[in-house]
Protein backbone atom coordinates (compact mmCIF):
# COMPACT_ATOMS: atom_id res chain seq x y z
CA UNK A 1 0.00 0.00 0.00
CA UNK A 2 1.47 3.33 -1.09
CA UNK A 3 0.99 5.70 2.09
CA UNK A 4 2.03 8.92 -0.38
CA UNK A 5 4.52 9.94 2.43
CA UNK A 6 7.23 10.19 0.29
CA UNK A 7 9.74 13.68 0.70
CA UNK A 8 7.21 14.59 3.99
CA UNK A 9 9.09 15.30 6.82
CA UNK A 10 8.58 14.41 10.47
CA UNK A 11 9.60 15.41 14.02
CA UNK A 12 9.59 11.65 16.34
CA UNK A 13 10.96 12.08 20.30
CA UNK A 14 12.38 9.23 21.97
CA UNK A 15 13.68 7.92 18.66
CA UNK A 16 16.66 6.11 19.66
CA UNK A 17 15.52 3.05 20.91
CA UNK A 18 12.57 1.14 21.73
CA UNK A 19 9.45 1.84 19.78
CA UNK A 20 10.54 5.50 18.56
CA UNK A 21 13.60 3.81 16.70
CA UNK A 22 11.26 1.73 15.25
CA UNK A 23 8.69 4.56 14.25
CA UNK A 24 11.72 6.42 12.61
CA UNK A 25 12.93 3.17 10.75
CA UNK A 26 8.88 2.83 9.47
CA UNK A 27 8.79 6.52 8.43
CA UNK A 28 12.27 6.00 6.08
CA UNK A 29 11.32 3.00 4.47
CA UNK A 30 8.33 5.17 3.32
CA UNK A 31 10.83 7.77 2.21
CA UNK A 32 10.26 10.57 5.32
CA UNK A 33 12.75 12.43 6.21
CA UNK A 34 13.49 12.61 10.12
CA UNK A 35 14.66 14.47 12.89
CA UNK A 36 14.45 12.57 16.01
CA UNK A 37 15.03 13.33 19.68
CA UNK A 38 17.24 11.37 22.02
CA UNK A 39 18.30 12.24 25.60
CA UNK A 40 20.59 9.53 27.18
CA UNK A 41 21.61 7.14 24.23
CA UNK A 42 24.14 8.63 22.40
CA UNK A 43 25.54 5.61 20.47
CA UNK A 44 22.18 3.75 19.45
CA UNK A 45 21.45 7.92 18.28
CA UNK A 46 24.40 7.93 16.07
CA UNK A 47 23.87 4.30 14.94
CA UNK A 48 20.45 5.41 13.59
CA UNK A 49 21.40 8.24 12.13
CA UNK A 50 24.32 6.52 10.13
CA UNK A 51 22.35 2.86 9.20
CA UNK A 52 19.26 5.64 7.60
CA UNK A 53 21.01 8.89 6.15
CA UNK A 54 21.31 8.82 2.36
CA UNK A 55 22.13 12.14 1.32
CA UNK A 56 21.17 13.16 -2.14
CA UNK A 57 17.16 11.10 -0.67
CA UNK A 58 16.52 10.86 2.66
CA UNK A 59 18.07 12.76 5.13
CA UNK A 60 17.93 11.76 8.86
CA UNK A 61 19.30 13.96 12.12
CA UNK A 62 19.26 13.67 15.71
CA UNK A 63 18.76 16.11 18.56
CA UNK A 64 19.64 15.48 21.53
CA UNK A 65 16.96 17.22 23.96
CA UNK A 66 15.54 17.13 27.64
CA UNK A 67 11.77 17.44 26.68
CA UNK A 68 11.60 18.52 30.45
CA UNK A 69 12.71 21.79 29.32
CA UNK A 70 11.02 24.38 27.49
CA UNK A 71 13.51 26.29 26.38
CA UNK A 72 15.55 22.88 24.40
CA UNK A 73 11.93 22.20 23.46
CA UNK A 74 11.86 25.41 21.55
CA UNK A 75 15.39 25.56 20.19
CA UNK A 76 14.90 21.71 18.72
CA UNK A 77 11.56 22.89 16.68
CA UNK A 78 13.90 25.75 15.45
CA UNK A 79 16.84 24.24 14.87
CA UNK A 80 14.67 20.86 12.97
CA UNK A 81 13.37 23.88 10.70
CA UNK A 82 16.16 25.60 9.73
CA UNK A 83 16.95 21.49 8.34
CA UNK A 84 13.68 20.93 6.83
CA UNK A 85 11.99 23.87 6.37
CA UNK A 86 8.58 22.65 7.31
CA UNK A 87 7.63 19.46 9.41
CA UNK A 88 4.09 17.88 8.26
CA UNK A 89 4.37 14.87 10.53
CA UNK A 90 4.60 14.88 14.84
CA UNK A 91 5.20 12.05 16.74
CA UNK A 92 4.87 12.70 20.63
CA UNK A 93 6.50 9.13 21.45
CA UNK A 94 9.62 9.84 24.49
CA UNK A 95 7.80 8.88 27.80
CA UNK A 96 9.81 8.26 31.07
CA UNK A 97 7.80 5.65 33.46
CA UNK A 98 9.44 6.29 37.15
CA UNK A 99 7.73 3.71 39.74
CA UNK A 100 6.83 5.26 43.52
CA UNK A 101 3.54 4.54 45.53
CA UNK A 102 1.46 7.47 45.55
CA UNK A 103 2.60 7.55 49.78
CA UNK A 104 6.47 7.93 48.72
CA UNK A 105 5.86 9.91 44.89
CA UNK A 106 8.12 13.22 44.96
CA UNK A 107 6.97 16.22 44.22
CA UNK A 108 10.32 16.68 42.21
CA UNK A 109 8.98 12.91 40.25
CA UNK A 110 5.63 13.96 39.92
CA UNK A 111 6.67 16.93 37.85
CA UNK A 112 9.52 15.56 36.02
CA UNK A 113 6.98 12.66 34.95
CA UNK A 114 4.32 14.95 33.82
CA UNK A 115 6.98 17.20 32.14
CA UNK A 116 8.00 15.12 29.91
CA UNK A 117 5.19 12.69 29.33
CA UNK A 118 2.23 15.55 28.95
CA UNK A 119 4.04 19.16 28.73
CA UNK A 120 6.57 18.68 26.39
CA UNK A 121 3.25 16.71 23.83
CA UNK A 122 1.31 20.76 24.75
CA UNK A 123 4.86 22.34 23.91
CA UNK A 124 5.78 20.75 21.16
CA UNK A 125 1.91 20.23 18.95
CA UNK A 126 1.96 23.85 19.69
CA UNK A 127 4.48 24.69 17.90
CA UNK A 128 3.49 22.44 15.23
CA UNK A 129 0.05 23.39 14.94
CA UNK A 130 1.22 26.79 14.70
CA UNK A 131 3.78 26.80 12.02
CA UNK A 132 1.38 24.12 9.79
CA UNK A 133 -1.00 27.30 10.06
CA UNK A 134 1.49 30.11 9.28
CA UNK A 135 2.63 27.68 6.32
CA UNK A 136 -0.90 26.72 5.61
CA UNK A 137 -0.36 23.27 5.26
CA UNK A 138 -1.77 19.90 5.95
CA UNK A 139 -0.07 17.92 9.20
CA UNK A 140 -0.65 14.70 11.10
CA UNK A 141 -0.16 14.58 15.30
CA UNK A 142 0.52 11.10 16.41
CA UNK A 143 0.43 10.32 20.35
CA UNK A 144 1.90 7.27 21.99
CA UNK A 145 -0.64 6.76 25.26
CA UNK A 146 -0.70 3.85 27.12
CA UNK A 147 -4.18 1.18 28.17
CA UNK A 148 -2.88 2.64 31.75
CA UNK A 149 -4.49 5.63 31.05
CA UNK A 150 -7.90 3.59 30.84
CA UNK A 151 -6.91 1.05 32.84
CA UNK A 152 -4.93 3.07 35.53
CA UNK A 153 -1.61 1.55 36.10
CA UNK A 154 -0.13 -1.38 37.94
CA UNK A 155 0.85 -0.30 41.51
CA UNK A 156 3.52 1.93 41.42
CA UNK A 157 2.97 3.68 38.23
CA UNK A 158 0.10 6.68 39.23
CA UNK A 159 1.92 9.27 37.60
CA UNK A 160 2.65 7.70 34.34
CA UNK A 161 -0.85 6.68 34.26
CA UNK A 162 -2.37 10.03 34.90
CA UNK A 163 -0.01 11.66 32.44
CA UNK A 164 -1.12 9.29 29.55
CA UNK A 165 -4.63 9.79 30.73
CA UNK A 166 -4.49 13.49 30.16
CA UNK A 167 -2.71 12.78 26.76
CA UNK A 168 -5.80 11.24 25.23
CA UNK A 169 -8.09 14.17 26.90
CA UNK A 170 -5.22 16.73 25.46
CA UNK A 171 -5.02 15.24 22.18
CA UNK A 172 -8.98 15.25 21.57
CA UNK A 173 -9.14 18.86 22.53
CA UNK A 174 -6.72 19.63 20.35
CA UNK A 175 -7.97 17.81 17.29
CA UNK A 176 -11.21 19.58 17.88
CA UNK A 177 -10.18 22.43 17.68
CA UNK A 178 -7.59 22.35 14.46
CA UNK A 179 -9.84 19.82 12.86
CA UNK A 180 -10.97 22.18 10.09
CA UNK A 181 -7.52 23.32 9.39
CA UNK A 182 -6.76 19.85 7.70
CA UNK A 183 -4.56 18.71 10.63
CA UNK A 184 -5.77 15.49 12.54
CA UNK A 185 -4.67 14.52 15.77
CA UNK A 186 -4.55 10.89 17.15
CA UNK A 187 -3.17 8.13 19.26
CA UNK A 188 -2.02 4.73 19.88
CA UNK A 189 -2.35 3.30 23.47
CA UNK A 190 -0.07 0.82 23.88
CA UNK A 191 0.29 -2.32 26.51
CA UNK A 192 3.35 -4.28 27.05
CA UNK A 193 6.17 -3.91 24.57
CA UNK A 194 9.97 -5.48 24.55
CA UNK A 195 11.53 -2.86 24.67
CA UNK A 196 14.57 -1.03 26.73
CA UNK A 197 12.48 0.55 29.27
CA UNK A 198 10.22 -2.59 30.66
CA UNK A 199 12.72 -5.50 29.82
CA UNK A 200 14.41 -6.06 33.14
CA UNK A 201 10.89 -6.34 34.60
CA UNK A 202 9.97 -8.54 31.80
CA UNK A 203 13.18 -10.51 32.71
CA UNK A 204 12.24 -10.76 36.18
CA UNK A 205 8.68 -12.09 36.00
CA UNK A 206 7.87 -12.49 32.59
CA UNK A 207 4.47 -14.89 33.44
CA UNK A 208 3.07 -11.96 35.20
CA UNK A 209 2.88 -9.54 32.36
CA UNK A 210 1.99 -12.46 29.67
CA UNK A 211 -0.93 -13.21 31.97
CA UNK A 212 -2.13 -9.98 31.56
CA UNK A 213 -2.05 -10.20 27.32
CA UNK A 214 -5.08 -11.82 25.73
CA UNK A 215 -3.18 -12.64 22.49
CA UNK A 216 -0.88 -14.34 25.05
CA UNK A 217 2.41 -12.50 23.74
CA UNK A 218 4.78 -9.04 24.46
CA UNK A 219 4.36 -6.85 21.22
CA UNK A 220 7.43 -6.46 19.43
CA UNK A 221 8.32 -2.18 18.84
CA UNK A 222 8.54 -2.81 14.89
CA UNK A 223 4.50 -3.95 14.60
CA UNK A 224 3.40 -1.28 16.21
CA UNK A 225 5.37 1.39 14.59
CA UNK A 226 4.07 0.24 11.06
CA UNK A 227 0.51 1.27 12.50
CA UNK A 228 1.85 4.47 13.77
CA UNK A 229 2.92 5.39 10.03
CA UNK A 230 -0.19 4.37 8.61
CA UNK A 231 -1.94 7.13 10.85
CA UNK A 232 0.17 9.70 10.25
CA UNK A 233 -0.47 8.83 6.32
CA UNK A 234 -3.22 10.23 3.92
CA UNK A 235 -4.87 6.46 4.32
CA UNK A 236 -5.81 7.76 7.64
CA UNK A 237 -6.74 11.58 7.10
CA UNK A 238 -10.27 10.93 8.08
CA UNK A 239 -9.59 9.83 11.36
CA UNK A 240 -9.01 12.40 13.89
CA UNK A 241 -9.39 12.64 18.19
CA UNK A 242 -9.24 9.06 17.66
CA UNK A 243 -7.01 6.05 20.22
CA UNK A 244 -6.16 3.31 18.32
CA UNK A 245 -5.87 0.31 20.80
CA UNK A 246 -3.09 -1.83 20.16
CA UNK A 247 -2.75 -3.85 22.85
CA UNK A 248 -2.77 -7.59 22.42
CA UNK A 249 -6.31 -7.31 23.70
CA UNK A 250 -5.34 -5.44 27.32
CA UNK A 251 -7.87 -3.02 25.91
CA UNK A 252 -11.13 -3.59 24.61
CA UNK A 253 -13.71 -1.61 23.80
Amino acid sequence: MDLNLQQKNALVTGGATGLGRELVRSLVKEGVNVCFTYRSHPEEALALVNELNKPGHITVVAIQTNLGDSREIEDLFHNGLNTFGQFDILINNAAIWLSGLVTDISLDDWDRVMNVNLKSVFHLSQLFVNQCLDKKIAGSILNITSQAAFHGSTTGYSHYAASKAGLVAFSISLAREVAKQNINVNNIAVGIMDTEMIRHNLEKDPQYYLNRIPIGRVANPTEIADIGVFLVSEKASYMTGATLDVTGGMLMR
